[in-house]
Parts: C-alpha cells; structure tokens; sequence
C-alpha cells in the first residue's frame, strides 16, 4: 500500500484513474465539491473506490467542519454551523455547548457515513489568537485551550458515534498564524512558554484515531523547516511532548507554504515522520510523481491506519439525524435568545 492519499478528478472515475489507483493501492480518497453531485452519485462513487481495492474498511475522507469549510451544501446535504457557534454558547453555557458540539457531529457523521465516508477531517484545535490571519478564524472553537478541548472532544465522540473517524489538526497548533498557508508559510516566533496554549488541546486528545500536521515554521523548536517537514517537530513535539501517536496526516501537500517539486515534498514529509502524504488536486502527473517518489507503507503506519478505520462502522440504533439536529437547534437557541 502506498502512504499517500489521492483524490479522483471528478465525480466518478476516469479510466486512466480507475487503472492508477488499482496499481498504486494508496492509503486513501479525498473528496471535494468537484466529486459530489447527489447522494446516489456520490454513494456511486464511494462504492467504486472500494471495490476497486476489495476494502471494506477504505479511508474515504472529507473536509466537512461545518461554516465556511464544507465540501457537501444544501440542498442535496444539510449545513452545519462553524466552530465559533459551540463557543459563543461556552461562554454562558459550557454543558450545553459541549452537548450541542456532539449531537451535531454525530448528526454530521450520519449524514457522511450514509454516503460511505469514513473519516473526516475535523476539529480543528487551533486556539484562536488575536491578530491572526482568519484561515482559521470562526472555525476555532475558542481562544482558551481547556475549551477547545472540550469542544474537540465532544466532536469526535460524535463522530465516533455515527461511524466516522475524526482527525485533530493542525499540529502542533495554526492559530497564530499570520498568512494564509494555501499562500504563504508562515513563521511563527512565539516562546515555548507561550507555544503550551498552542498544544495544550492537542495533549488534551492525543489518542485521537487521526491528526494532521500543519505547514508553520515555529522557530522555537525548528527555524528551518515547517512542522510538516520537520523531523524534530514531529519527534519531539507531535509524538513527544504533545504524546499523539495515531495515524498522522500532512495537510495538503500543493499548499504554496511548501516550496519544490511536489513528489520532493511527500518524500520529505514521510521521511520527517509524518506516516501518509495527502494530495488533494487529482492532478495525474502529480499523483504519479508522488507514487514513484514515495516508499511503501511502513507496518507501524499500516497498524495505525488500521487502528483509525476501526471504529468506521455505523450503529443502526445510534440516533435519528433530525432529532440529533432539533436537539442542537434547541441548544444553539439558548445563546441567541441571550444575546
């Protein structure tokens, strides 16, 4: 199996991809606007992917926090409020947003293991920082460690509960950041003392089944290169002192943050310590290039990719989506009827 994840060009397979993907086995999918029509399309589609690899357990990913970042829309998929909901009810009822968070992730989950989506690529543990960029902005769950990890955690369990694996990024913390990383690196020059606020909720949850790294220079622990690429931020920080030690993801590798020839960076990643490369354009000559610049999976990756899909299996008596959802609605009212 090959530790990249790909993402086909459109809402069903070429076959030039469908011969590709067969031969190069990769870990996973990643699903965009551009692959989801409908329900029946993208279940279609869904359905193809495992076929094509005879797994039933298939990472079959999405970007589906809710808010501005969202990948299925109305009317064929329900809309879900950004982060910055959960924590504006924190502020004057922590139990009722906490319940609100998870009632609507697992409403969230129904809907995606419905289409046989089986990982998703949320919460965010970013603390939000004033002054930063808003790449993260209202998708930041608070501006205060402790409650973003109350509100992760309520998050991925869920998820959990509607059959859907979480993933909590971006490590070791893109809160501060100053630029946009689809655009630019960014570095950050916060001191250690300080850099604890960024990866306390990231300690909180570090037996999250996933997690993602983020492409920030923190010149604290490495001037020279971005978390993603980074052996020491991945060693001593991700695995050490913030103690995750799930399937660990770099975000998306075309990013402008990262500089050279695309197959360079994935080889980088992986030998940095990051246990799968993903690769979000559907790009064939970029696929390919990654495909012959990248080992095979190691066994402590395939274990820990194993170990994440384990719980991707929906309970049929987990919950009703609409009384998931009425019962949010009905917490999310106690803030506006507040303010």
């Amino acid at each position: 199996m090959l530790p990249v994840i790909f993402s086909p060009s459109g809402p069903a397979l070429t076959e030039d991809e469908r011969a590709f993907f067969a031969e190069a086995d990769p870990a996973g999918y990643i699903l965009f606007g551009r692959n989801c029509v409908d329900a029946q399309q993208l279940r279609r589609l869904t359905d193809d992917l495992r076929a094509l690899h005879g797994r039933d357990k298939l990472l079959v990913s999405i970007d589906q926090e809710g808010g501005r970042v969202a990948r299925l829309r109305a009317p064929n998929w329900t809309n879900y409020p950004a982060g910055e909901a959960f924590d504006r009810l924190y502020e004057i009822a922590p139990a009722s947003a906490i319940e609100a968070a998870r009632v609507n992730a697992h409403a969230l989950a129904l809907e995606l293991s419905a289409m046989g989506i089986t990982v998703d690529y949320h919460p965010p543990l970013d603390v939000r920082q004033e002054g930063a960029h808003d790449v993260i902005g209202d998708r930041a769950l608070g501006r205060e460690s402790q409650r973003v990890a109350a509100l992760g955690r309520a998050i991925l369990d869920g998820l959990a509960r509607g059959g859907v694996a979480g993933c909590i990024k971006h490590m070791p913390g893109h809160g501060r950041s100053a630029v946009d990383t689809h655009k630019e690196l960014p570095t950050v020059t916060a001191s250690a003392e300080e850099l604890e606020t960024d990866i306390a909720p990231f300690a909180a949850l570090n037996s999250a089944p996933i997690g993602m790294t983020g492409h920030l220079i923190f010149t604290e622990w490495d001037a020279d290169n971005p978390a993603t690429l980074s052996e020491t931020v991945i060693r001593d920080i991700i695995r050490g002192r913030i103690g995750f030690d799930g399937l660990l993801l770099t975000d998306d590798i075309d990013m402008q943050a990262l500089d050279g020839p695309l197959p360079e960076r994935g080889a980088r990643a992986l030998a940095a310590g990051c246990d799968i490369v993903l690769n979000c354009w559907g790009k064939m000559d970029d696929m390919q290039g990654l495909a012959e610049a990248c080992p095979a999976m190691s066994t402590q990756t395939a274990e820990r990719l194993e170990r994440a899909l384990a719980g991707t299996q929906v309970d049929a008596a987990s919950g009703d989506r609409a009384e998931l959802l009425a019962k949010r609605d009905s917490l999310l009212a106690i803030e506006g009827a507040a303010a």
